[in-house]
């Protein structure tokens, strides 16, 4: 949608959980633990966990806390295993809803899950339901308070490093990769001496679905419930909320 900033529709959800301070860090130490539990403890040898452990310091989590994540997971003792469990569904009026997971408890997570939607006015689809209105992307934002840059001249920049488009916002400039792209164009962009808002490969939209009155409240009470949740990771949803910006 053009003039549309995703990133800005994916932040303000972001911003609610980070207030959760001790909920968010818990969530990130779980990813941490799984990634390292794949592909090793080694950052520099291990993308995902590279990309893990820059969030979690964005997110001000203690250093402690990381290495606590990752000796517990690379260690020699059998500990709990996490499988990643994705949900599709709709919200109130329509809005297209995918819900990631990490669990212990399957049983659990559905349970929870289900009972989110259907107390706020959703439901709980089939696998694939809503995931085609969805495009996996590289989303990389540079604060534009941060760096003096001419907007053309980051474009240029950022598409010599195989970046797929930019978005201008007043606040940000956001560059969109393919997720096989997003390392790559994000080291470049490092080396051009770029730092990142936020750097992470994320589902983008390809359509909003603007709500108002109580289907609004609705939505944004089944956001905070599915939040809550110890299990779950991440929440994807194509509601507009530019709207909020002028409530």
């Amino acid at each position: 949608m053009a003039g549309h900033s995703k990133w800005k529709n994916i932040q303000r959800r972001k911003n609610a959980q980070d207030a959760k301070r001790g909920k968010l860090f818990m969530k990130l130490a779980k990813e941490i633990y799984v990634a390292a539990k794949n592909g090793g403890g080694d950052p520099a040898a291990n993308p995902s966990l590279r990309l893990v452990i820059e969030k979690a310091k964005a997110a001000n989590m203690p250093g402690e806390n990381i290495e606590r994540a990752i000796k517990k997971a690379t260690g020699n003792q059998e500990h709990t295993h996490y499988e990643e469990i994705r949900y599709e569904g709709y919200g109130p009026g329509g809005v297209a809803v995918m819900v990631v997971c990490l669990t212990d408890n399957k049983n659990r997570t559905a349970a929870n899950v289900r009972a989110a939607f259907s107390k706020n006015g959703g439901n709980l689809g089939e696998t694939g339901c809503v995931s085609y209105l969805f495009e996996r992307k590289g989303l990389l934002v540079i604060d534009r308070g941060e760096h003096d840059v001419d907007e053309d001249e980051l474009l240029l920049l950022a598409i010599e490093a195989g970046a797929e488009e930019m978005e201008t916002t007043d606040e940000s400039f956001e560059v969109y990769t393919a997720p096989e792209s997003f390392e790559a164009v994000k080291e470049q962009l490092e080396q051009q001496g770029f730092t990142f808002a936020s750097a992470e490969i994320t589902m983008i939209p390809q359509t909003y679905t603007t709500l108002s009155g109580d289907e609004l409240k609705k939505m944004l009470k089944l956001i905070d419930t599915l939040e809550d949740d110890d299990d779950v990771q991440d929440i994807y949803h194509n509601l507009d909320e530019s709207v909020l910006d002028e409530a």
